[in-house]
């Protein structure tokens, strides 16, 4: 239970409080995890974020940069933001959560079933932290610190990407959120969520460039989810090859639309 709420009116304050009460404390942005079950902090001592100004979108040579306390229904709104990445907000129901969550909170969350980092992860988000240093957003989730996230920066943003989310029902429990992007060089990038533990990239399966049902079967064994209320092994594996090969068929379809 919160018991101490700091506000901090610079990145450096906000890293000095930090140090000074290590553990104790946690980065407070809009709130929606913090303050909900089952993601309740049980820490006493928040430190917001409110008052950093990182509430920005901007643009820098063709690179779109997002600050971390940016929330998601003005981001969603915003113009020319990747359709990818504003389907992926639209799969929050809710405007509510929306209008109070941020991106950065959603990233920091690393919850199993996010439907925005699969769709960060396919479009190669790095992600920059209060003392200055950048990582890529799949660094960042392979081995996570509790660090203060400034921004958020997408250097190809409108690469052709897909994305996806299966539930039971639009607020129900996901089973799957996929996303798919092609790079001009390197293949696809897919990733998923809901059905692998955490977020991740599916390297080992990109890596062999296939497509159509090769590419479903691919995917099937490459992901080892469990049984449980959202649906079977089997079923999981197979919802997710089929999600994932239609994506990377609607980004060819896309990119060969926009040649």
């Amino acid at each position: 239970m919160i018991e101490q709420f700091f506000r901090p009116d610079s990145v450096d304050q906000a890293l000095e409080l930090k140090r000074r009460y290590r553990d104790d404390a946690v980065w407070f942005a809009g709130g929606s995890k913090l303050n909900a079950t089952p993601s309740r902090t049980g820490k006493q001592i928040a430190i917001s974020l409110q008052d950093l100004e990182l509430d920005w979108i901007d643009w820098d040579n063709g690179a779109l940069r997002i600050g971390a306390m940016t929330r998601l229904q003005p981001l969603h709104d915003a113009r020319y933001l990747p359709a990818a990445l504003r389907d992926a907000i639209g799969f929050i129901y809710s405007r509510h959560l929306r209008n109070q969550s941020t991106l950065g909170g959603e990233i920091a969350a690393q919850q199993e079933e996010s439907v925005l980092l699969p769709v960060l992860l396919a479009l190669d988000a790095q992600l920059v932290f209060g003392d200055g240093e950048t990582l890529s957003l799949e660094s960042y989730l392979a081995d996570p610190c509790d660090r203060l996230l400034t921004e958020i920066i997408i250097k190809d943003p409108f690469r052709s990407c897909a994305t996806r989310k299966v539930s039971r029902s639009q607020a129900g429990l996901t089973v799957v959120t996929a996303a798919v992007a092609l790079t001009e060089h390197s293949g696809p990038c897919i990733a998923v969520d809901g059905v692998t533990g955490k977020a991740q990239r599916l390297r080992d399966v990109e890596i062999r460039r296939l497509e159509g049902a090769e590419l479903e079967k691919a995917i099937a064994g490459a992901i080892f989810p469990q049984d449980d209320i959202r649906g079977s092994a089997a079923y999981k594996r197979y919802i997710t090859g089929v999600v994932v090969a239609d994506l990377y068929a609607d980004c060819l379809m896309s990119g060969e639309e926009v040649v």
